[in-house]
Formats: structure tokens, C-alpha cells, sequence
């Protein structure tokens, strides 16, 4: 089983900047990808950014230049800057990771979810 707990969100006005962290720990025997998503009222749960090992950042369309995401291997640990807020950027986020938590000859992956983390973007 993995944890990931989730830190940063609150409450900042238009323009303003937050960062998020999330930490995992648990059974983990590599981590294959940890990014973050976010759920507004009425949309379905979207991909924000996401790191993947030996792979370059993605981000949303809506998000690129404003947020960047970076990760700790060391620390299990997923940060994401976010700059130029926007009321758009309101939601609830929730960290995601993709984990094998043993060895294998024949590694599998499950998906963990944090609780999520509210931001709220005042105009």
C-alpha cells in the first residue's frame, strides 16, 4: 500500500502564486510517474502536470508557462509551482501517482490518489 499526503493549496488572489507538495511513502519499490490533477464543480477530474521516469514534464494546455511541476526521487516527493493564478485554476487537487511496489520479473503498477487539496483563486 502507498500514501500519498498532500500539502500547500489554500485560499490567493488573481495573479498570486501557490505551491503544492506531495509526499508518498509505503511499499515502493520505483515510482514510474507522479503528477497532479484537479476537479472543479462541474468538469471531470484533468490532468494538470505530470513527471514520468526517464521522460519529460507535461502539463494541461491551460497551465503551460504558469506552473511547473518537479519531483525529489530521493524524498518520493512531487511539487507544483503555480504562477500567474488564475479563478480558473480553482479546484480541488489531487496528487496521483503510478507505482510497482516490488520487484519482478513481471512488474505491475497500481495507480495511488492523495486526498486532495483545495485552491481557490480570488478575481
Amino acid at each position: 500500500q502507498v500514501h500519498l499526503v498532500e500539502s500547500g493549496g489554500g485560499l490567493v488572489q488573481a495573479g498570486g502564486s501557490l505551491s503544492l507538495s506531495c509526499a508518498a511513502s509505503g511499499t515502493i519499490f520505483i515510482i514510474n510517474a507522479m503528477g497532479w490533477y484537479r476537479h472543479a464543480p462541474g468538469n471531470q477530474r484533468d490532468l494538470v502536470a505530470q513527471t514520468r521516469v526517464g521522460g519529460r514534464p507535461n502539463y494541461a494546455d491551460s497551465v503551460k508557462g504558469r506552473f511547473t511541476i518537479s519531483r525529489d526521487n530521493a524524498k518520493n516527493t512531487v511539487y507544483l509551482q503555480m504562477n500567474s493564478l488564475k479563478p480558473e485554476d480553482t479546484a480541488i487537487y489531487y496528487c496521483n501517482a503510478d507505482v510497482i511496489n516490488r520487484y519482478s520479473d513481471f512488474p505491475t503498477s497500481y495507480e495511488y490518489w492523495g486526498q486532495g487539496t483545495q485552491v481557490t483563486v480570488s478575481s
